[in-house]
């Protein structure tokens, strides 16, 4: 079986994409993944805070809030404890690049478009192959527009494709009122990629102390279905490679992300619940699936379920939610 697959003009040798991790976090565990069969590493990432804490302008805005909500502070960690600071992280993508020969590919995580910006420019010239810019906003005043919201993504892409020449991918949540017309305004100012989709992570009470406290839920294959409905509804109407990110736990898994559609498909819960060597079991499961079902290449497969090329493209619409509500009814017992 040919697995070999392409993205960010890149030819990766299968489709398995760690995504960012404390697995990636350790050379020796980035030697590893490459073993155990990744085609491409996205390091753990770089923080926008971690970089505006370097400057002080963090220490800045927290100090001007202090009066205000003096429980705000407790909500950010303390960036001092940081394992790696903002020049420690550019020698790991360093010492990465010369550990393995797959491609490894930075990941900047924030929304402002600050002088933060110019570390994609250094992550470049650090030697990553390519850039994750992983967009991680909660827009919560309520005199903020939905356009608004959306000018800051397109405005941070912009900024990040203008200090750097590698490909650059985009990761986004799904919360915006039209996907598609958000996908291609992404495109328009040059995201050579879109990552589907970013999971944000909601906080829990702690009744004992009544307090709001962190709490990390790791994905499962139901969260798949998300991504799947809209990267089938994205291909072929985008130019951007797309990857499919959250509920990749299963063979079963990677084969739906590539008959949709998407170049690749990312994981990391799966390796935190089952160690590095489950990147082995979905390699030889996805080959092993594709020889019982007579395709020969992951190419020939990619998009064959797609809305573009789905016999029933109404499946991935409206259509599909009054069916199932229908049987659904039609099963329930009147008793």
């Amino acid at each position: 079986m040919d697995l070999t697959t392409t993205y960010l003009g890149m030819t990766l040798k299968n489709p398995l994409v760690v995504s960012p991790s404390p697995v990636s976090e350790h050379i020796d565990s980035i030697k590893k993944l490459e073993d155990a069969g990744a085609g491409a590493i996205v390091l753990h990432s770089l923080f926008e805070e971690q970089i505006s804490f370097l400057s002080q302008e963090l220490n800045a805005n927290l100090q001007q809030g202090d009066y205000s909500f003096a429980e705000a502070l407790t909500y950010f960690p303390d960036l001092e404890d940081y394992k790696m600071g903002p020049e420690g992280y550019l020698g790991h993508v360093r010492d990465a690049k010369a550990a393995v020969d797959i491609p490894v590919i930075g990941s900047l995580n924030g929304v402002s478009t600050g002088g933060w910006v110019s570390y994609a420019k250094e992550i470049q010239q650090a030697g990553a192959d390519a850039i994750e810019l992983n967009v991680y906003y909660v827009p919560t005043n309520a005199a903020m527009s939905g356009e608004q919201v959306e000018n800051m993504y397109v405005d941070l892409v912009r900024a990040v494709k203008a200090n750097v020449t590698i490909p650059v991918a985009v990761k986004v949540g799904p919360y915006f009122s039209s996907m598609s017309n958000m996908a291609k305004k992404l495109c328009e100012v040059g995201a050579d990629a879109l990552v589907l989709f970013n999971r944000f992570y909601q906080p829990d009470i702690d009744l004992a102390k009544l307090e709001v406290k962190p709490d990390l839920v790791l994905s499962t294959s139901e969260d798949l279905r998300l991504r799947l409905r809209w990267v089938a509804i994205l291909y072929g109407n985008v130019a951007a490679d797309m990857a499919v990110t959250g509920g990749v736990h299963t063979p079963e898994d990677v084969v739906k992300s590539i008959l949709v559609g998407a170049n690749v498909a990312m994981t990391t819960s799966a390796l935190l619940k089952n160690g590095i060597g489950h990147l082995t079991v979905l390699r030889d499961g996805l080959a092993k699936w594709m020889e019982s079902n007579d395709y020969e290449s992951v190419q020939q497969m990619r998009g064959a379920i797609s809305q573009k090329n789905c016999p029933e493209p109404a499946a991935f619409e409206r259509a599909n939610y009054m069916k199932i509500l229908t049987h659904y009814a039609a099963e329930f017992p009147t008793r």
